[in-house]
């Protein structure tokens, strides 16, 4: 009995921690965003425009970022489900792509990794390298990005429209359909439309503030798209294909493994998505776990360009 108590109090204490670091880290995240987007070009830029170099660094913490919207997207922002979801919505409107996108497209990603999904592999029997190239490469340098928020010109069409393009678009080298088929439930639906009405009113009010200075926003955002984009398929990049769990594990210092949440040890998420980012690291280590290679040579990498099938 006694051992029963030690248990259920251990647990409620990593609930109460777990609770307490997912609130300070949206708190943080949104506390950032309000900054770049309207305390900077309101009270800074408008005293010397040598302010906008702040945006630098804020563009670099575009994995931090991510990283929290992701512990939602597995709801470890919050033990209760609606506060998390929440949470989620205000990161996701702040990054500037609807939550209910994020989550279904990252949830997708974990079931069809390396066989629906496989972003740098082309049939040499269909195509070539030369054809599969441009749009690797457009991916590759910030198109992942443009597409999450070109997603929100969904939210002017009928549901039933968004249906007829799932199948439209449906394919065995794709999520795509998977994905609008899952926004195209009616609840998914409604909160991607308030969603995506909220993003339009507030960068709208973000460029209006920033004034003569937009161009300032615009660098800041497109570095966002350039980072995501390019890490996004780092961490599977020339990985076997049909393995759903197949992942890297990348070598980061320790402090830049902090600022990315653990996302570095991917292979170990791949394996275990239900763990919070600050069980990774412990859970990497438990395994005898070993680094595939380092964060900066898998991002280099991907340059060499699309993979043949064949070749895998």
């Amino acid at each position: 009995m006694t051992e029963r108590r030690t248990g259920n109090a251990v647990r409620a204490q990593r609930r109460d921690d777990g609770r307490r670091i997912g609130s300070w880290l949206t708190a943080a995240a949104v506390v950032l965003n309000v900054l770049q987007l309207f305390a900077l070009p309101l009270s800074l830029l408008p005293r010397d425009a040598a302010w906008g170099w702040v945006l630098l660094p804020l563009a670099l913490l575009t994995t931090t970022f991510w990283s929290v919207i992701h512990e939602a997207v597995h709801g470890n922002l919050h033990h209760r489900r609606a506060r998390n979801d929440r949470y989620g919505r205000v990161l996701g409107v702040l990054y500037g792509s609807p939550f209910a996108l994020l989550k279904a497209g990252h949830l997708l990603h974990h079931r069809y990794s390396r066989t629906r999904e496989r972003a740098e592999i082309y049939d040499p029997a269909t195509s070539s390298w030369v054809r599969a190239a441009p749009g690797y490469y457009l991916r590759l340098f910030g198109g992942l990005y443009l597409l999450e928020v070109a997603a929100l010109a969904l939210a002017v069409l009928p549901i039933a429209a968004v249906r007829g393009l799932a199948r439209a678009v449906d394919g065995p080298d794709t999520v795509a359909g998977p994905l609008l088929e899952r926004i195209a439930q009616a609840e998914v639906f409604r909160q991607f439309r308030v969603d995506a009405f909220a993003i339009t009113v507030l960068y709208c009010a973000a460029f209006l503030a920033y004034g003569s200075h937009w161009w300032i926003l615009s660098a800041a955002l497109a570095g966002r798209a350039v980072i995501v984009s390019l890490s996004d398929n780092a961490y599977h990049y020339g990985t076997d294909l049909d393995e759903p769990l197949e992942a890297l594990n990348l070598r980061l210092p320790a402090p830049l493994e902090i600022l990315a949440l653990s996302f570095n040890l991917h292979g170990t998420h791949h394996r275990r998505p239900g763990l919070r980012w600050y069980e990774l690291r412990p859970a990497f280590d438990a395994e005898d776990g070993r680094y595939d290679c380092g964060w900066s040579r898998a991002v280099v990498r991907q340059i060499r360009g699309p993979i043949a099938s064949a070749d895998r």
